[in-house]
């Protein structure tokens, strides 16, 4: 039997996404800080923020968790109910309904509505702390126990699944070109 290499193990594949994620709410947060500080609210910026997290960090990497991961955890005794894979599953739901604050607050802000910068804040500050805690949760919690849970011919199984996910088009855009969506920003708004 193959041993599957370590950058091959489902968990470090998410956790590498999860990184790429993590520095686009790093960006995020350095925008809202320039904003508080009085330079200006980015529109821009905002809103490419709010497509990558639509796209790369909802559509495709909660896709991979939800369709294939949690499922296969379960099947190996993970709980649901009452277990760590609902909490999850209810702070991807917190994650998106977050993020359609801030794509409401965006548009709103557009359309001349003077109280929508405030909106976009609050939901954002809420995001940033959500999805640091969360990927913290999964990274450190989550994923260790699956990797003790699923055999290796599941993890063999949820990589080719994960490849199947990352093919598709994400709001008109592929993986690779979401990524390097965080790159751009990350490069515009560095630390």
């Amino acid at each position: 039997m193959s041993q599957t290499r370590p950058e091959d193990q489902p968990s470090n594949v998410l956790r590498a996404e999860h990184e790429v994620i993590l520095r686009v709410v790093d960006v995020l947060d350095r925008l809202m800080h320039r904003y508080f500080d009085g330079a200006g609210f980015e529109v821009e910026a905002l809103q490419r923020c709010v497509e990558f997290f639509r796209h790369f960090a909802d559509a495709c990497h909660h896709a991979k968790e939800e369709d294939h991961l949690f499922p296969a955890l379960e099947s190996r005794g993970i709980p649901r109910e009452n277990g760590p894979i609902g909490c999850m599953l209810a702070e991807h739901d917190m994650a998106r309904t977050l993020t359609k604050k801030m794509g409401e607050a965006l548009e709103a802000r557009q359309g001349g509505d003077s109280a929508a910068e405030e909106q976009f804040q609050q939901a954002a500050s809420q995001y940033i702390e959500l999805l640091r805690n969360h990927i913290g949760k999964e990274n450190n919690v989550l994923f260790p126990m699956g990797d003790q849970a699923l055999t290796e011919a599941d993890q063999q199984s949820l990589c080719g699944r994960f490849g199947e996910v990352a093919c598709r088009s994400f709001g008109g855009k592929n993986r690779e070109v979401l990524a390097k969506m965080a790159d751009e920003l990350e490069a515009q708004w560095p630390a």
